[in-house]
């Protein structure tokens, strides 16, 4: 074995990682958002998690990813620990997939038309070529995504058949043959295993290698099954160092995957050594090719998960005897393990969102409730609280998206959703804002004992009654992702705007006839004001809504252009019944 055969092993194997990066990433892309509603459905039911922990890990081809993103699940509080554990069976299960795939370099074609063309050096190059066109050829994104998967997977077995030619040579060595008489120590087979899955964190890409070592004809069942046990316990490394600085449960999801490797390893050395040193099984000395690694590497993880998964709940507890409880848990909003899942980390995304739109929606409530009903302690301290609470979500979700977007490869319809988010968090931010404003004028009218005019609270109640109504519209819209509630939101917004407008002059005239006073004023235009600015955040939130069912430019402009102008017959007729809706205390107050 010369220099130029170490090149291509090597090369073979850079491009064998390189194409499992490139169609892992492309299958999580093509996959979407959908892994996490499957995620989300793997209950207490614990096949259920089995099956759709195999199915994610057969989509995305990495059972490491898998744990990570459950890390990434637990410590964002989406998951709980015990739900996790039937998936990361499932997981294992899932990723045996690839060593089939890859046994397909095994196969003699000879001159069978469809045998040859199922070997990789074959069908390999046709998925390049489709890869390829794909790319160059389609505007579709989700096309270039396929053409992507394509390419990865074609590179991907250009990797697996340049290792294989490389190591041919080694079959006539006898340095090579002492060599692996060395693993007959199970132990040793084990170690060398786990030590070369770790560094190249990847058990696919050892099995890989280790099944093109299998066509030198020169290696055994003896000394294949301690490398695959290792190999498989090796494939933690990933998920252990993706478990640093991530809470308790967290650290305790890779626990579990690190107990089920080491048991399983356990109980199969318990086995090889009565099969090679009591019962002295023929079959150990046979040689193993690359559909018999594909076996024992199948094997290995589905007997893994038959012993092992009626007593998960064990498995639980071992975890908690390991990591043990803390007084202080450091509470994480989103966690960036799961931008290695960038649809998943976009869908959290909205769901932190949407705990930022409630609390916002809770302060307003409690400060438009506090101007009707009077100053209150208790709230005032609330709203403060809430607020501070959302000045956090706006910082962190602004600050993950941002790294999300500029660290990861998304697709089109992540891009948009992750763009729309950017734009209604600080809408958001300013609703929650002027909620707080709101509270300060209840404080201010408390502690300077300031009572208005009965005019005035009849006019306040009626704008806070309508402000209500427009940012409850806005909020119920963006939740939903439904644009049709928008179309009342700029009816009503003008609406706002114009008794804003009426009641300042209206104020004006109780100044000059002495029934207010200036101090009285200074509030009353301050909480108009807040009013007015929460119904124009509230119809840009709905604006955004709109975008993500209808993301063109020229629908956005036309939507805000009629809206604003009321030149719509419905947003006219939309307009004429909140104006009489709201133009006494009595109709207004139907609305509470």
């Amino acid at each position: 074995m010369d220099i130029f055969s170490f090149v291509t092993l090597f090369g073979g194997l850079a491009f064998f990682l390189f194409g499992m990066k490139v169609l892992s990433d492309s299958l999580k892309k093509t996959a979407g958002g959908k892994l996490e509603s499957l995620l989300k459905k793997a209950t207490d039911n614990p096949v259920k998690g089995l099956g759709i922990g195999a199915l994610i890990t057969v989509a995305i081809q990495s059972s490491s990813a898998m744990t990570v993103m459950l890390v990434g699940f637990v410590n964002s509080g989406i998951m709980e620990l015990a739900q996790t554990v039937g998936v990361i069976f499932g997981s294992d299960i899932g990723t045996t997939l690839t060593a089939w795939i890859l046994s397909l370099s095994g196969i003699d074609g000879g001159d069978v038309f469809i045998l040859k063309v199922l070997k990789p050096s074959c069908f390999c190059l046709i998925f390049a070529l489709i890869g390829v066109l794909l790319l160059m050829a389609s505007k579709k994104q989700k096309n270039k995504d396929i053409g992507t998967m394509l390419l990865g997977f074609a590179i991907l077995m250009q990797g697996m058949t340049m290792m294989s030619e490389s190591m041919a040579p080694l079959k006539d060595m006898e340095s090579f043959t002492d060599l692996l008489t060395a693993f007959n120590n199970p132990l040793l087979g084990i170690l060398a295993g786990a030590i070369v899955t770790g560094i190249i964190q990847s058990s696919a890409a050892s099995i890989g290698i280790l099944q093109s070592l299998s066509m030198t004809g020169q290696l055994s069942y003896s000394v294949a099954i301690p490398l695959i046990l290792g190999a498989n316990i090796g494939t933690c490394a990933t998920a252990v160092l993706s478990s640093i600085g991530v809470s308790r449960d967290a650290k305790r999801v890779t626990a579990i995957h690190v107990e089920i490797k080491i048991i399983g390893t356990i109980i199969w050395l318990i086995a090889y050594c009565f099969m090679c040193f009591v019962f002295h099984v023929p079959f150990m000395d046979e040689k193993i090719g690359v559909v018999g690694i594909a076996m024992v590497h199948s094997i290995f993880n589905i007997s893994n998960s038959i012993i092992l998964m009626p007593f998960r709940n064990l498995l639980v507890k071992l975890s908690r005897l390991f990591i043990k409880e803390k007084d202080e848990e450091k509470e994480f909003l989103l966690d960036e393990r799961l931008m290695l899942t960038p649809p998943i980390a976009v869908a959290e995304c909205r769901n932190s969102m949407k705990k930022m739109i409630s609390k916002a929606k809770n302060g307003l409530d409690i400060s438009t409730l506090m101007l009707l009903n009077g100053y209150n302690d208790a709230d005032f301290e609330t709203i403060k609280k809430n607020e501070e609470s959302i000045d956090k979500f706006e910082d962190r979700i602004g600050t993950y998206l941002m790294k999300l977007t500029t660290t990861q490869h998304l697709s089109v319809q992540d891009k948009n959703y992750s763009s729309r988010m950017l734009q209604a968090i600080g809408e958001i931010e300013r609703i929650a804002d002027h909620a707080n404003y709101l509270s300060n004028s209840s404080e201010e009218l408390f502690e300077k004992k300031i009572e208005f005019s009965n005019e005035a609270k009849d006019e306040l109640i009626r704008i806070v009654q309508a402000v209500r109504k427009v940012y409850t519209l806005a909020i119920d819209c963006f939740l939903s992702e439904d644009a049709r509630g928008a179309k009342d939101i700029g009816p009503l917004r003008i609406v706002i705007n114009e008794m804003s407008d009426v009641f300042k002059a209206n104020h004006v005239e109780r100044l000059a006839s002495g029934q207010c006073t200036t101090e009285q004023g200074f509030v009353f235009n301050d909480i108009l004001y807040s009013c007015v600015r929460i119904a124009e955040h509230s119809l840009n939130i709905a604006a955004i809504a709109y975008r993500f069912k209808n993301p063109t430019k020229e629908n956005y402009t036309t939507y805000m252009h009629d809206f604003k102008q009321l030149k719509d017959p419905v947003s006219e007729r939309k307009y004429k019944e909140f104006l009489d809706k709201y133009s006494s205390v009595e109709k207004a107050s139907e609305e509470d």
